[in-house]
């Protein structure tokens, strides 16, 4: 179940395109992975970020350097564990929301880190 308003509205996009849901808020101690989708044969690990505003930056530049590794770490545990390999093709997408739940613009950023 998601865990904040942003990221059931980046699930609901991403359905809606034909994705398939594999795992939401995949926890382990090294980091979170949000959602992680099935787009053909590629497994898509997608980060959510949402911003009320871009007073302190935007969205999509609140994802830095530590936080991508962070997901690297997590998709390789995550391929590890639930397939058993970690040489399946992968890719990293960012749904970035700009505003509130009432009215808010979202963006996909497919291969994105």
């Amino acid at each position: 179940m998601a865990r904040h308003w942003s990221e059931e509205q980046a699930k609901s996009y991403l359905l809606s395109r034909g994705y398939r849901l594999l795992a939401e808020n995949y926890l382990t101690r090294g980091g979170e992975l949000d959602l992680v989708v099935q787009e053909g044969e590629v497994i898509v690990f997608v980060e959510v970020r949402q911003r009320r505003s871009s007073r302190y930056g935007s969205a999509a530049e609140s994802i830095g350097a530590q936080k991508i590794a962070r997901l690297r770490r997590t998709a390789l545990h995550y391929l590890a564990t639930r397939y058993g390999r970690d040489d399946l093709p992968v890719r990293f997408d960012a749904v970035v929301i700009e505003g509130s739940r009432d009215r808010h613009t979202l963006h996909h950023f497919q291969a994105a880190f």
